[in-house]
């Protein structure tokens, strides 16, 4: 027992928890060659995409241009359908190209909405999308075509927890880690910066220390054994500004940057692009994770019209298992056709014809199963 008198304090620590919701997002270039022949199918009968795989989860585009039903006869109309079996709540956004670039796209976007295979609500979408009549006569149809964007993001949610610790009536909470987002700050703030990038007509200022703590190649170029000379500003000419503030983000960060993170206009390229980019940087400043990370976003969202590029930087950077994947996906029946009348695949009969003839190959043995 205690002496009488002595304050006996107890202490304990509880675990607080919270949940968050974030998305997943990615991006699909659907294209309509030939519109004029495609009209006139009749009200309620669409053209299909690709399946997309966001997320885990496969999806289609719909596009009736004739309308979806009787009601919006008179209109085209655009519908995201879930084709994997599973249940998943999404938001998803619609946006019909202006081709006369600029910008004045047409889009059309939902608030997070719940897809279910298993029941009606497998389908979601625009029934009045945009009228015919206004299609037919703006910049959106051009040479007898439209392209149209479907950005999808999947919500998912996590939990973090923290400690709280008690004692003789106090209590500390103890925040998650805020290290990423201070680390993305002092980016963005140029707070400390000493060394200077040049990219093309941008400028970028950085921190020699996190640059090295991070890339082998910095490291070795800002505090090797080799005395190196007191640089300010440093001038790159392997990259475009985007992919090179891309990897400066995700030096700081960890993550993924985003297309509308690293372009001042209103994302004009698509995530496959800025993959393809930053592959070739991740390469090149030897960032392994990085390199991992690009290889499978480029698998996530290959097509028949973009696996032929994809390839060609397989090869290049020496990404074996995505160069398997690409084999793999334009040996496919279903992509064959349209992965061959891509430009991709004239710069590789020009360019990489040994990799047409490991194709053969692959197609030759998926025939044998």
């Amino acid at each position: 027992m205690p002496p009488v008198g002595t304050i006996v304090s107890t202490n304990h620590k509880m675990l607080s928890s919270q949940s968050i919701y974030e998305t997943v997002k990615g991006s699909h270039l659907y294209k309509i060659i030939g519109y004029s022949l495609a009209k006139g199918i009749g009200v309620g009968k669409f053209m299909s995409s690709q399946t997309i795989t966001v997320g885990g989860h496969d999806w289609v585009i719909h596009f009736y241009p004739d309308g979806e039903t009787k009601a919006s006869e008179e209109h085209v109309s655009l519908f995201l359908k879930l084709v994997s079996p599973r249940e998943v709540r999404a938001t998803f956004e619609f946006k019909i190209l202006d081709q006369s670039e600029k910008g004045n796209h047409s889009v059309h976007n939902v608030c997070a909405r719940m897809f279910n295979t298993s029941g009606t609500d497998n389908s979601w979408g625009f029934p009045k999308c945009i009228k015919r009549s206004e299609l037919e006569t703006s910049s959106y149809l051009k040479a007898d075509s439209l392209s149209i964007q479907c950005t999808i993001g999947i919500v998912q949610n996590r939990d973090e927890t923290a400690e709280i610790l008690f004692e003789e009536e106090k209590h500390y909470v103890i925040p998650p880690s805020d290290m990423i987002q201070n680390l993305k700050g002092l980016l963005e703030s140029e707070i400390g910066s000493h060394i200077t990038f040049r990219v093309g007509n941008e400028f970028f200022k950085a921190h020699k220390s996190i640059l090295a703590a991070r890339s082998p190649v910095y490291r070795a170029q800002f505090f090797g054994l080799v005395d190196s000379p007191d640089m300010e500003t440093i001038v790159i000419k392997e990259f475009e500004p985007f992919a090179f503030k891309a990897m400066l983000l995700f030096l700081y960060s960890d993550v993924l940057p985003e297309p509308c993170e690293v372009s001042d206009s209103d994302c004009p390229f698509t995530t496959t692009i800025l993959m393809q980019h930053l592959l070739a940087a991740a390469d090149l400043y030897d960032l392994a994770r990085l390199k991992l990370m690009c290889e499978a976003k480029l698998f996530e969202e290959m097509t028949a019209d973009t696996v032929a590029t994809t390839l060609a930087l397989a090869e290049r950077y020496r990404c074996l298992q995505l160069k398997t994947d690409c084999l793999h996906f334009a040996a496919r029946p279903e992509n064959l056709g349209e992965f061959i009348k891509s430009d991709g695949y004239a710069y590789l009969e020009k360019s990489c014809p040994s990799l047409l003839t490991d194709l053969l190959k692959t197609s030759a043995v998926m025939d044998k199963k």
